[in-house]
């Protein structure tokens, strides 16, 4: 399975059909789930690694309602309102490993909303220049991180998929 599908509206791509059905599809699938809608800016730069998804001034988390998309227009409620809320995107692009949509609406091009699945959260650290350790046990690849000036260790341990994967990320 892919791990982002797109959808963009008037492309020639022949699986546009099929990823916005794919998408239409999953976002119907969060009625009655509890979802984060997170809207920020668009770098000038145009990349999303560059937007700090954490910062949660404005998101918000709520039980959504009657999620659907009809036509291209993405329609769907919030508890306890009868009024139903919209968007219509110019690009739809749905990040199935994260759970998560990244709607591009037409009438603000510089913003983009992410809505997802309330997602658990991480505990991030940072090590710099840890010593590395590489081990095999039969098909399962570790590699151990020490940091010994905050003493840790990370352990990760890769199946023979994720370890190609791990190393098809290296330059």
């Amino acid at each position: 399975m892919q791990r982002i599908t797109v959808w963009q509206q008037g492309s020639t791509n022949p699986d546009n059909p099929n990823n916005f059905a794919t998408i239409k599809q999953w976002f119907a699938s969060l009625n009655g789930k509890e979802i984060t809608w997170r809207q920020r800016l668009i770098p000038p730069t145009a990349d999303l690694r560059e937007i700090d998804w954490e910062q949660e001034r404005f998101d918000e988390v709520f039980l959504i309602s009657n999620p659907e998309i009809r036509g291209i227009t993405l329609y769907w409620h919030k508890p306890d309102s009868q009024q139903e809320r919209s968007t219509t995107p110019h690009k739809l692009e749905l990040d199935m490993l994260r759970q998560q949509l990244y709607i591009y609406p037409q009438s603000q091009r510089e913003i983009v909303i992410q809505v997802g699945l309330k997602a658990a959260i991480y505990h991030k650290f940072e090590l710099n220049n840890p010593q590395v350790e590489y081990s095999q046990k039969g098909e399962i690849s570790i590699i151990t991180l020490r940091d010994s000036n905050q003493l840790l260790e990370v352990k990760v341990t890769f199946s023979p998929e994720n370890l190609h994967s791990f190393k098809q990320l290296m330059p």
